[in-house]
């Protein structure tokens, strides 16, 4: 009973509620680096929140949805209607990797997320 409640409480003072993968409480800096990595993905390099792992993560997220984004413009040029479907995949993925920030979670996104994780620096 005693351990209801601490969970009870935790949920209630503001700490994300535990789930199957291990979350790490996060900051409201790091979340909103973690957001602005899915919108414009270096900013948050360009500040000290670069060394958080959590914000990192969402980085190279957010950067492999700007190489998405890059290579369907590019595509797009040649392939018109394929521009319009990449695009639509793209925001669904910023969307996805936003959710993820908001929820305290570093996983990847669908499809694409596992090359994310490949990236170094």
């Amino acid at each position: 009973m005693e351990n209801m409640e601490n969970q009870s409480k935790q949920v209630q003072g503001g700490q994300p509620a535990q789930s199957g993968q291990p979350n790490t409480p996060t900051g409201s800096s790091d979340k909103v680096m973690g957001v602005l990595a899915y919108i414009i993905f270096f900013i948050p390099l360009l500040t000290s929140a670069k060394n958080d792992p959590f914000v990192k993560y969402h980085v190279k997220q957010g950067l492999m949805v700007f190489l998405i984004a890059l290579a369907g413009g590019i595509l797009g040029s040649v392939l018109y209607l394929l521009a319009g479907l990449v695009q639509l995949f793209v925001l669904v993925m910023v969307v996805l990797g936003i959710i993820n920030v908001l929820n305290d979670k570093k996983e990847p996104l669908p499809l694409i997320g596992q090359y994310a994780e490949k990236f170094n620096f």
